[in-house]
């Protein structure tokens, strides 16, 4: 697990009550988090009044999601040297006003921007919620169940997500989704600027701008190579350039991180065993988990008929599900080890992506979209807190930040990518038909791929986790 921070670069403030900062970290991860699904009921709104074609309405989740991964590593090294606080404070802010902007918007392209402003804003706040809170908490049980507890409030704010979405699309409008985080972030960076206090770790070293804007640049090239699939098919230059532009920029990035003297992702961090293990499962996994509340809103709304609302309240025992996981987790850890809960929760997931595959235009509610929900959130609620605690293992203090960009890089990376290749499989199936069958028949073909996808994941898991005991004690 993560060291405490060293104490020769805190601040000699008298230390505010470890469950305030727990507190304050896990409500900077709800935000970040929920606003990676809480778009997903308001799309159909979205595109109504903005008149937003189908590639931009899956821009609204992937502007937001890639700026998020790609600068997640230079958020996390910026709190490591220049203090977890500062940057806690500067990503909420920038995240509150992107959202102003966002829930403004007056066309489309000022929409996709606030989001990508907003995801930049998430990928420096998001890895300073995590170090503060491993800074605050000693290493052991104690330090396990806060993890958990930040685990379960991240999944819950994608789980959540629905739910609020919906109250406020039916209540206001489609513009309160991103409003809301307005007043929420600001009484949020209140209470951070009066409680929380400083720390860093490491020198004040130059940042690696270059590597962040290349791996930025590949991922967001290579995901729209990937939707580019769904109009032109994997044959055309249209969709073959991008990709190999892609895929060209993320190997151009590897090699800067080599040669640097401050590297953004020192390469030498990916010959642990338990962090290469752990990221490559989160993205494995995230890439089926992302698509789920995506697919799952629309299904509901497009071939069930469901209002913003209905949908919303439809998610709601999949949000219980995913917090009972995460919270069972630790527990389940100290008995059987990190590696078998981690495998155990992906199966869980896998099965409630096969059951959902299932699906029919005229579903009925418990069997369409409740128990395969629950399954789906449970699993991966089981599976999320080991593989965070397997990847953030053993860091000195000046990697904490470093480590827990690449935990949330690698999940949202996994998520976004994932959502574009998902897209074009569910088009395909689809065949260019907008009825309630043809859209169930892609919606459908996405869970099979998805179950396939956390199938694989499981497998990856047993074989490359370490063996060993978690380390919750």
């Amino acid at each position: 697990m993560l060291e405490a921070a060293d104490t020769s670069h805190i601040s000699r403030r008298v230390a505010p009550p470890t469950w305030l900062v727990v507190s304050l970290a896990c409500a900077g991860q709800f935000l970040v988090v929920l606003d990676v699904s809480v778009v997903n009921v308001a799309l159909p709104s979205m595109r109504t009044d903005l008149a937003l074609s189908a590639s931009g309405l899956q821009w609204v989740v992937n502007a937001y999601a890639i700026a998020f991964a790609g600068f997640m590593l230079l958020g996390g090294r910026a709190g490591d040297l220049y203090g977890r606080k500062r940057m806690f404070l500067v990503g909420l802010g920038l995240f509150t006003l992107a959202s102003l902007g966002g829930g403004l918007a007056q066309d489309g392209w000022q929409l996709l921007l606030a989001r990508a402003v907003q995801g930049l804003g998430a990928a420096v706040l998001a890895p300073s919620t995590l170090t503060l809170l491993t800074a605050a908490v000693p290493e052991g049980p104690a330090r396990a169940r806060a993890i958990a507890t930040w685990t379960a409030v991240g999944a819950g704010g994608g789980a959540a997500g629905g739910l609020v979405g919906g109250v406020l699309v039916d209540a206001l409008s489609w513009r309160w989704v991103l409003l809301i985080n307005v007043p929420v972030g600001a009484l949020v960076l209140a209470g951070s600027v009066l409680w929380l206090t400083e720390s860093r770790a490491g020198d004040r070293r130059r940042l690696d701008l270059p590597g962040a804007l290349l791996v930025t640049a590949g991922l967001g090239t290579l995901a729209y190579g990937i939707s580019q699939t769904e109009a032109e098919g994997w044959t055309a230059a249209a969709t073959l350039l991008p990709l190999a532009a892609g895929l060209a920029l993320l190997g151009l990035f590897l090699a800067v991180e080599a040669r640097t003297a401050a590297p953004l992702m020192p390469l030498g961090l990916l010959a642990r065993r338990p962090v290469a293990s752990a990221n490559a499962a989160m993205l494995v996994s995230g890439s089926a988990m992302f698509c789920m509340w995506y697919f799952m809103t629309l299904y509901a709304q497009n071939v069930l008929g469901y209002s913003p609302l209905e949908a919303g309240l439809a998610l709601v025992p999949s949000s219980v599900a995913v917090l009972v996981g995460s919270k069972t987790a630790p527990r389940l850890m100290r008995r059987a080890g990190a590696r078998t809960v981690a495998v155990s929760g992906t199966l869980v997931a896998a099965a409630g992506f096969a059951w959902q595959s299932t699906m029919g235009p005229h579903g009925a509610y418990p069997t369409a979209i409740m128990f395969p929900g629950i399954l789906m959130l449970l699993g991966a609620g089981l599976a999320a807190t080991p593989l965070a605690a397997l990847a953030t293992s053993g860091a000195a203090p000046a990697e904490a930040g470093l480590l827990s960009g690449l935990v949330n890089t690698s999940r949202t990376m996994g998520g976004s990518l994932g959502l574009a290749v998902m897209s074009t499989v569910a088009a395909a199936r689809t065949g260019g038909g907008d009825g309630a069958a043809a859209l169930t028949a892609g919606y459908a073909a996405v869970f099979r791929a998805g179950t396939g996808v956390l199938l694989a994941g499981a497998v990856l898991m047993l074989l490359w986790l370490p063996r060993r005991k978690a380390s919750a004690k």
